[in-house]
């Protein structure tokens, strides 16, 4: 059965004593929004989201400026938030943008990595690939995302992964819709030739395993211009 237009699910994660709840807000809205559990065009507001989490009004009006700010939602005239449709051209735009940034950040990282770090990025694209395999796109996108962002965090003067992480920000909702439309996800794994370059330390083919795992995705994603317009007719 079709999500009613204005429902919505949060990726709420248990909230640690090492944060405060202004922080754990953030956080969660930021994560719903990155792996698509919020769809573009669906209205929310800073009562709604309140109840959801069990939060006063303040968290959470703080935590959507600070999205707002990062093109994650956007405030319409009539105070209604809602994340934001992406045209079909800004879309391929946003996933060029990836595979510059990406590739970058992961040739800087790539002396910083040895066995300890290869052993992690082995567990996590296993978690990637047995995510996918369950048909959970959600954990998949999840568990993606953390492959990449440890490879790249590796390096300790890091300055591209909260701009690649902005990128992701903008694209999850979008990309989420068109995964969920899909029987079969990836024939090659391009985390496993990512690994593999690694472990010869070649940048080069470090950066091509990277850039064929970012339009790998993009060729998964059909009908941009059709998710594009009907989430237009939905509006």
């Amino acid at each position: 059965m079709a999500m009613a237009k204005n429902q919505y699910t949060l990726s709420v994660f248990e909230k640690t004593d090492d944060i405060n709840v202004n922080q754990w807000v953030y956080q969660v809205l930021r994560r719903s929004i990155m792996c698509g559990e919020i769809r573009p065009g669906i209205a929310l507001t800073i009562r709604g989201l309140a109840d959801k989490l069990d939060v006063s009004p303040m968290p959470v009006r703080e935590a959507l400026q600070k999205l707002a700010s990062q093109a994650a939602v956007e405030v319409k005239d009539n105070r209604r938030v809602m994340v934001p449709l992406i045209s079909p051209e800004k879309f391929k735009e946003l996933y060029e943008l990836r595979i510059l940034l990406e590739t970058h950040a992961a040739e800087k990282a790539l002396p910083y990595i040895g066995a300890k770090q290869i052993t992690e990025l082995n567990r996590l694209d296993a978690l990637v690939d047995k995510a996918y395999a369950d048909g959970d796109v959600m954990q998949g996108s999840l568990a993606n995302q953390a492959f990449h962002r440890y490879l790249y965090n590796q390096n300790p003067i890091q300055i591209s992964l909260p701009m690649i992480e902005s990128l992701w920000l903008q694209l999850g909702p979008f990309v989420r819709i068109g995964l969920s439309k899909l029987e079969t996800y990836y024939d090659n794994d391009r985390h496993q030739e990512a690994m593999e370059a690694i472990k010869k330390q070649d940048p080069t083919a470090l950066k091509q395993a990277i850039e064929s795992d970012i339009r790998d995705g993009i060729s998964l994603i059909k009908d941009v211009d059709k998710i594009y317009q009907d989430l237009r007719d939905q509006e």
